[in-house]
C-alpha cells in the first residue's frame, strides 16, 4: 500500500484485520509506526517496496491524482512482468487508460479502482468500482472483497471504466450535497418556526423518500453545531465534478444539476462576488436603484 492518508491508512488497517499481509510505504517512521503496531510491514524508500513482495506483486496506490504518474515511473524499474498496479485514487479515467496501455507494453498489469466510503470505510466497509482485464481483477478480488461492504464491489469493465464510474459517482454526490445544503438553508431562514434542523434530518431518515447517508451525516454535523459556527463556507473540489461536467459536454448529455452544484463550490470561495457587485452597479445605472456601499 502506497499512501497512508485517511483512505489508504484505513484500508491498510482493514486488510490487516482480515488477515492480509500488507507492506506499507511511509515517508518516515513517525508515519509508519501506528501501522507497524497493527501488523503492517513498513518500508521508508519507495524503491524498496517491490523487494518486500513475492511475484506476482500487487501494489495499491492511494495517492493524489497529480502524483500517480511519477510514482509509477519510480516503481517501474523495480517491477517484473505480471506484477499488478492498482490505482485506487481519483485519477482521471483518460489518464488511467493511457497508463494501462503504457504498462501493458512493459508487461505490467493495471487496475483503476474507484473507492468510496470515506473515513467510515474502516469499520463499515468500502464501495469499489474496478476497471481492467477480468483475469487481473480476479487475482486482486480477494483484496477488494476484504475492503468492500457486502455486495459493495463490481468489475465495471476495461481499464478506465473504474475511474469513469467513480467520476460520475462523485458528480452525483456534488448534486446531492448541494440539494441538502440548500434545503436546510431554507429551513434555517424560516426563523418564526424555530426549526430543529438536526431533528428534521433524523426524522427524514425514517421512511422518507430522501433518506440517505449524506442526510444522516448532515444530521450528525448539525447535532454537534446547529449553526455550523466553527466552519467557513468555503468548499473545494478535487476534480471529479469538473470532469463529469466536461464529459457531459463531450457526450451532449445535459447535466444542469451537477453543473450548478460545481458552480456553487466556486462561488463559496469568493469573499465577495465581483459579478454580484456589477449587477448592483448595473441596476443603479439604468434604474437608479439604491446600492449598498462596501465596507
Amino acid at each position: 500500500m502506497i499512501g497512508l492518508g485517511k483512505m489508504g491508512g484505513n484500508m491498510t488497517l482493514r486488510l490487516l484485520r482480515d488477515g492480509h499481509r500488507v507492506v506499507a510505504y511511509a515517508r518516515d517512521k513517525a508515519k509508519g509506526a501506528p501501522f507497524e503496531k497493527e501488523g503492517a510491514e513498513c518500508v521508508y524508500a519507495l524503491e524498496e517496496v517491490p523487494a518486500q513482495l513475492k511475484t506476482p506483486r500487487v501494489i495499491w496506490l492511494m495517492i493524489p491524482a497529480g502524483v500517480v504518474g511519477g510514482v509509477i515511473e519510480d516503481l517501474l524499474p523495480h517491477l517484473d512482468e505480471g506484477d499488478i498496479i492498482v490505482d485506487g485514487g481519483n485519477s482521471n479515467y483518460r489518464d488511467s487508460m493511457a497508463r494501462g496501455e503504457m504498462l501493458a507494453g512493459r508487461g505490467i498489469e493495471f487496475l483503476d479502482c474507484g473507492v468510496s466510503g470515506g473515513v467510515w470505510g474502516l469499520d463499515l466497509g468500502y464501495n469499489l468500482m474496478a476497471g481492467g482485464k477480468p483475469e487481473v481483477f480476479a487475482r486482486v478480488e480477494p483484496v477488494i472483497q476484504s475492503l468492500a461492504q457486502e455486495n459493495g464491489y463490481l468489475h465495471t469493465g476495461p481499464v478506465g471504466a473504474g475511474h469513469f464510474v467513480k467520476m460520475v459517482h462523485n458528480g452525483i454526490e456534488y448534486a446531492q450535497m448541494q440539494a441538502i445544503a440548500e434545503g436546510f438553508e431554507i429551513l434555517r431562514a424560516k426563523e418564526e418556526f424555530d426549526l430543529d434542523l438536526a431533528a428534521l434530518a433524523d426524522l427524514w431518515m425514517h421512511g422518507s423518500v430522501i433518506r440517505s447517508w449524506l442526510l444522516a451525516l448532515a444530521g450528525n454535523a448539525l447535532g454537534k453545531d446547529p449553526d455550523l459556527s466553527k466552519i467557513a463556507g468555503y468548499v473545494t473540489d478535487s476534480g471529479e465534478g469538473r470532469w463529469t461536467v466536461f464529459e457531459s459536454i463531450d457526450l451532449d448529455v445535459p447535466a444542469p444539476t451537477i453543473t450548478l452544484a460545481l458552480q456553487m463550490r466556486f462561488r463559496s470561495r469568493q469573499d465577495e462576488s465581483f459579478a454580484a457587485k456589477l449587477l448592483a452597479a448595473l441596476r443603479n445605472e439604468f434604474g437608479g436603484h439604491a446600492v449598498k456601499e462596501a465596507k
